[in-house]
């Protein structure tokens, strides 16, 4: 993961890792054959779209933090389905 100098940079990565994990956990299908492939898939994005917020964190403007904590949210949301539903 490359380390994003300006504030832009860095929230477009937290912004698109986000929407790729979303778009991963909008296609997730439990009884395909393939499930648990697709369910470490997004695992992987989810960690990495966590890890480019904290990156955009440190450099964001205050507007940007608050879209930022609204992608943590989502994601947190989507951790926390998937927990659910292999409980």
């Amino acid at each position: 993961m490359a380390y994003h100098k300006t504030k832009q940079e860095a929230f477009q990565a937290a912004q698109k890792a986000t929407m790729e994990a979303k778009e991963w956990h909008d296609h997730l299908v439990r009884d395909q054959a393939d499930y648990g492939h697709q369910l470490s898939h997004l695992k992987q994005e989810v960690n990495e779209a966590f890890a480019q917020i904290s990156n955009a964190m440190e450099v964001a403007s205050e507007k940007q933090r608050m879209q930022l904590e609204k992608f943590r949210n989502d994601l947190q949301a989507i951790v926390d389905e998937v927990n659910e539903i292999q409980s």
